[in-house]
């Protein structure tokens, strides 16, 4: 069988094979799958033990403190978004895919917020619980985090892209991703602290969604380009 005779793969098919592929990897290996969750929890956990165990000191901080944390959760797993694709070769044959670059990307930055952003939508009531935020917040706290960690792995992409070539690069990669996630991260937590003390959020959200609509359009098409760049 010649290659002219092999069934011509979609662009949507080639996304979903993509997505799923990386979900399979990443559930064969517990240990990547499960380090951005523990840290979560302990640098949470730990905060209430650094600064102060007053109820009302927590409640202050609980939005920053749970913004910070999925941050840093966030580069923690950046990291293995595009390595062992480079190891083993895969990531070259991606790029010699006959399908656009930008959905691939996509579906790579899609795979990584269901593997470390959202666990942290999902365990975020739980913890902002531990920090005594009050209970009218955790709406507005669980959606500021489903708006925003995506931006957080689309935005993160690009650093890894960049720098997925180089031997050591969790320095420069903090350097290159930091200032663009720290407005999400700004945003999010200002909405939260805002609904505590009565104030209208909607231009909150507003902005949130615009950023993630930027991020959508912006972050693959950036990724794709560095990785070309890293690549070749």
């Amino acid at each position: 069988m010649n290659a002219s005779s092999l069934p011509e793969v979609s662009t949507w098919g080639a996304f979903l094979a993509t997505l799923k592929r990386d979900l399979l990897v990443a559930f064969k290996r517990r240990n990547d799958l499960l380090n951005p969750i523990m840290f979560f929890l302990i640098v949470v956990t730990l905060f209430p033990l650094g600064v102060s165990p007053d109820p009302l000191e927590l409640t202050r901080i609980s939005a920053g403190v749970v913004w910070v944390s999925a941050l840093l959760a966030s580069m923690l797993s950046l990291d293995n978004l595009y390595r062992a694709d480079y190891e083993d070769g895969s990531l070259e044959q991606l790029l010699l895919s006959p399908q656009p670059l930008f959905f691939l990307v996509l579906a790579k930055n899609i795979a990584h917020w269901l593997i470390s952003g959202l666990p942290v939508v999902v365990l975020s009531p739980l913890l902002a619980y531990m920090l005594y935020l009050p209970g009218e917040a955790y709406w507005t706290l669980v959606l500021t985090l489903l708006i925003g960690t995506p931006v957080l792995s689309l935005f993160g992409s690009i650093g890894v892209a960049l720098t997925v070539g180089l031997g050591s690069r969790g320095l420069i990669l903090a350097v290159i991703v930091l200032p663009l996630t720290m407005p999400v991260l700004i945003i999010g937590a200002k909405a939260v602290t805002d609904v505590m003390f009565g104030l209208p959020v909607g231009s909150h959200f507003a902005l949130l969604g615009a950023i993630l609509a930027v991020a959508l359009s912006v972050g693959p098409l950036a990724s794709a380009a560095a990785l070309r760049i890293s690549v070749n």
